[in-house]
């Protein structure tokens, strides 16, 4: 059996498919950039696993996360989604979501792409961290405290510097794969 980072549970496919696949997998484009900007501000105060169970409801819910459609919701259509209990019905983080493609469009209008815009607060390159084990390495950086203060600033909700330091592991800016992990080098 592979040797995957230690937060992986085993026991649900979908984490584990997520691991393999997705996870610290560096991200360029904008609308997967977006589902997963949604998915970490979706967790907040919830574990990983149940909003990886959710997401193809939440997928449905927000027209595929299709950024343009997503901004265009009016509460009518927002309202119903509390509702819905194949979603997490938390009303600030349905309506953030809105909130959210609305100032990442504003993003893409200033910068060309939110991956131009994302991926300059790296330089371009992804961080790769030494990380002995998952539970030793920290819940914000000053990186991820840097991008929260500007997406703040730019309108987003649900974006502090935990959940902006999740997302950027998740979407390969940050590579804190665990050092044994088979995924920590994919490339080698």
């Amino acid at each position: 059996m592979p040797k995957r980072c230690g937060w992986v549970k085993m026991n649900n496919p979908l984490y584990v498919a997520y691991h393999d696949e997705e996870w610290g997998r560096p991200l360029h484009d904008d609308q997967a950039l977006f589902e997963l900007l949604c998915m970490e501000t979706y967790q907040a105060g919830l574990s990983w696993e149940t909003v990886l169970n959710k997401r193809q409801a939440f997928r449905e819910a927000f027209h595929g996360y299709q950024i343009q459609a997503v901004a265009k919701m009016t509460d009518s259509e927002l309202e119903p989604l509390m509702d819905n209990p194949a979603i997490i019905r938390n009303r600030a983080k349905i309506f953030a979501t809105r909130a959210n493609a609305q100032a990442f469009l504003q993003v893409q209008a200033e910068f060309g792409t939110f991956d131009a815009y994302l991926w300059s607060f790296v330089n371009g390159k992804t961080i790769v961290n030494d990380v002995p084990d998952y539970r030793q390495a920290p819940a914000k950086t000053v990186l991820s405290e840097k991008l929260a203060k500007d997406l703040k600033k730019r309108g987003f909700k649900f974006t502090g510097p935990v959940a902006v330091l999740s997302y950027l592991q998740a979407a390969g800016l940050v590579n804190d794969h665990e050092n044994d992990c088979e995924w920590k080098n994919p490339n080698s």
